[in-house]
Protein backbone atom coordinates (compact mmCIF):
# COMPACT_ATOMS: atom_id res chain seq x y z
CA UNK A 1 0.00 0.00 0.00
CA UNK A 2 1.54 3.34 -0.98
CA UNK A 3 1.94 6.12 1.55
CA UNK A 4 -0.50 8.89 0.67
CA UNK A 5 0.76 11.40 3.22
CA UNK A 6 4.43 11.33 4.17
CA UNK A 7 6.06 12.35 7.42
CA UNK A 8 7.11 15.73 6.04
CA UNK A 9 3.51 16.62 5.20
CA UNK A 10 2.38 15.45 8.65
CA UNK A 11 5.09 17.54 10.33
CA UNK A 12 4.33 20.58 8.16
CA UNK A 13 0.62 20.33 8.97
CA UNK A 14 1.38 20.02 12.69
CA UNK A 15 3.80 22.97 12.60
CA UNK A 16 1.07 25.13 11.06
CA UNK A 17 -1.26 24.32 13.95
CA UNK A 18 0.93 24.34 17.07
CA UNK A 19 2.68 27.00 19.11
CA UNK A 20 6.41 26.95 18.49
CA UNK A 21 9.03 28.67 20.63
CA UNK A 22 12.63 29.45 19.81
CA UNK A 23 15.40 28.24 22.10
CA UNK A 24 15.89 31.83 23.31
CA UNK A 25 12.20 32.17 24.20
CA UNK A 26 12.26 28.95 26.20
CA UNK A 27 15.51 29.82 27.96
CA UNK A 28 13.99 33.12 29.05
CA UNK A 29 11.11 31.21 30.68
CA UNK A 30 13.08 28.37 32.32
CA UNK A 31 12.69 29.76 35.84
CA UNK A 32 8.95 30.27 35.51
CA UNK A 33 7.13 27.84 37.84
CA UNK A 34 4.24 27.72 35.37
CA UNK A 35 6.42 26.31 32.58
CA UNK A 36 7.42 22.66 32.35
CA UNK A 37 9.86 21.62 29.63
CA UNK A 38 9.17 18.06 28.48
CA UNK A 39 11.77 15.85 26.80
CA UNK A 40 9.95 13.25 24.69
CA UNK A 41 13.07 11.55 23.31
CA UNK A 42 13.91 7.87 23.65
CA UNK A 43 16.01 6.75 26.63
CA UNK A 44 18.89 5.87 24.28
CA UNK A 45 19.01 9.50 23.13
CA UNK A 46 18.96 10.67 26.75
CA UNK A 47 21.83 8.33 27.66
CA UNK A 48 23.86 9.43 24.65
CA UNK A 49 23.16 13.19 24.63
CA UNK A 50 21.77 14.23 28.02
CA UNK A 51 18.80 16.54 28.47
CA UNK A 52 17.71 20.02 29.51
CA UNK A 53 18.10 20.67 33.25
CA UNK A 54 14.70 20.49 34.92
CA UNK A 55 13.02 18.75 31.98
CA UNK A 56 10.31 16.20 32.62
CA UNK A 57 11.23 12.98 30.82
CA UNK A 58 8.12 11.67 29.05
CA UNK A 59 8.81 9.15 26.28
CA UNK A 60 6.90 9.86 23.09
CA UNK A 61 5.31 6.43 23.09
CA UNK A 62 3.62 7.06 26.45
CA UNK A 63 2.73 10.75 26.15
CA UNK A 64 -0.97 10.43 25.28
CA UNK A 65 -1.40 7.87 28.06
CA UNK A 66 0.38 10.06 30.61
CA UNK A 67 -1.78 13.15 29.90
CA UNK A 68 -5.19 11.43 29.89
CA UNK A 69 -6.77 11.33 33.38
CA UNK A 70 -8.79 8.27 32.31
CA UNK A 71 -5.63 6.31 31.47
CA UNK A 72 -4.15 3.88 33.99
CA UNK A 73 -0.79 5.52 33.17
CA UNK A 74 -1.91 9.11 33.92
CA UNK A 75 0.76 11.33 35.48
CA UNK A 76 -0.79 14.03 37.70
CA UNK A 77 1.83 16.59 36.64
CA UNK A 78 -0.04 16.85 33.34
CA UNK A 79 -3.31 17.67 35.11
CA UNK A 80 -2.20 21.22 35.96
CA UNK A 81 -4.03 23.48 33.51
CA UNK A 82 -2.09 26.52 34.73
CA UNK A 83 1.23 25.06 33.54
CA UNK A 84 2.42 25.37 29.96
CA UNK A 85 4.10 22.20 28.74
CA UNK A 86 6.85 22.85 26.19
CA UNK A 87 7.88 19.67 24.40
CA UNK A 88 11.09 18.91 22.57
CA UNK A 89 12.65 16.00 20.73
CA UNK A 90 15.84 15.69 18.69
CA UNK A 91 15.04 17.99 15.78
CA UNK A 92 11.52 19.31 16.40
CA UNK A 93 9.62 16.86 14.20
CA UNK A 94 8.37 14.40 16.82
CA UNK A 95 7.61 17.23 19.22
CA UNK A 96 5.52 19.01 16.57
CA UNK A 97 3.52 15.83 16.00
CA UNK A 98 3.23 15.19 19.76
CA UNK A 99 2.12 18.76 20.45
CA UNK A 100 -0.53 18.43 17.74
CA UNK A 101 -1.71 15.12 19.22
CA UNK A 102 -2.06 16.69 22.68
CA UNK A 103 -3.97 19.62 21.17
CA UNK A 104 -6.24 17.11 19.44
CA UNK A 105 -6.86 15.60 22.89
CA UNK A 106 -8.00 19.02 24.14
CA UNK A 107 -4.86 20.49 25.70
CA UNK A 108 -4.44 24.20 25.06
CA UNK A 109 -1.38 24.66 27.28
CA UNK A 110 1.14 22.87 25.07
CA UNK A 111 3.86 24.03 22.67
CA UNK A 112 7.22 22.82 21.38
CA UNK A 113 10.77 24.02 20.74
CA UNK A 114 11.80 24.83 17.18
CA UNK A 115 14.75 22.67 16.17
CA UNK A 116 14.54 20.48 19.25
CA UNK A 117 17.51 19.40 21.34
CA UNK A 118 19.89 19.78 18.40
CA UNK A 119 19.10 23.50 18.21
CA UNK A 120 19.22 23.77 22.01
CA UNK A 121 22.78 22.39 22.00
CA UNK A 122 23.81 24.40 18.92
CA UNK A 123 22.84 27.61 20.70
CA UNK A 124 24.84 26.67 23.79
CA UNK A 125 21.83 26.34 26.09
CA UNK A 126 22.45 24.37 29.29
CA UNK A 127 22.35 20.58 29.30
CA UNK A 128 23.04 17.85 31.80
CA UNK A 129 23.77 14.15 31.62
CA UNK A 130 21.00 11.67 32.28
CA UNK A 131 22.88 10.56 35.40
CA UNK A 132 23.03 14.13 36.73
CA UNK A 133 19.34 14.58 35.92
CA UNK A 134 18.40 11.42 37.85
CA UNK A 135 20.63 12.39 40.80
CA UNK A 136 19.02 15.82 41.05
CA UNK A 137 15.51 14.37 40.82
CA UNK A 138 16.21 11.59 43.32
CA UNK A 139 19.01 12.70 45.66
CA UNK A 140 20.44 10.05 47.93
CA UNK A 141 19.71 10.56 51.62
Amino acid sequence: MPITKGFRQLVDEAMAQVKTYSVDEVQARRGDPKVQIVDIRDVRELEREGTVPGALLAPRGMLEFWVDPDSPYFKPVFGDDSTEFILFCGAGWRSALATKALQDMGMTNVAHIDGGFAEWVKQGAPTETLEAHKARRHPKA
